[in-house]
């Protein structure tokens, strides 16, 4: 639930909207799938990677975050969830999270 709206698909959480978040891959996360998060200029990229934690950020995808000075924080939803609650109040971060597992 965020702001009173019940999302059951993955979404990616801006600190001004909330989207629908297709990738390429159900469970991993390339390039093409955050370059609209990078444009945003995030201090922070989280992914939350689903309950048990088995999306994952490709390698490439690591590397190319890191080159754009955008810190990348990968952990199982409810971890993520905790992080981006403290987070969001210090620095900008986006939010994208695997909802359906």
């Amino acid at each position: 639930m965020i702001d009173g709206k019940r999302y059951d698909a993955d979404i990616i959480i801006y600190p001004n909207k909330v989207k629908k978040w297709w990738r390429k891959q159900g469970h991993e996360v390339c390039i093409d799938d955050i370059k609209e998060a990078v444009d945003e200029g995030p201090d922070v990229l989280i992914i939350g990677a689903g309950t048990p934690g088995l999306m994952k950020v490709l390698k490439e995808t690591e590397e190319y975050l890191e080159k754009q000075g955008i810190e990348l924080i990968a952990e199982p939803t409810e971890k993520a969830v905790q992080i981006f609650n403290r987070l969001c109040l210090e620095k900008k971060v986006i939010f994208g999270l695997h909802l359906t597992c």
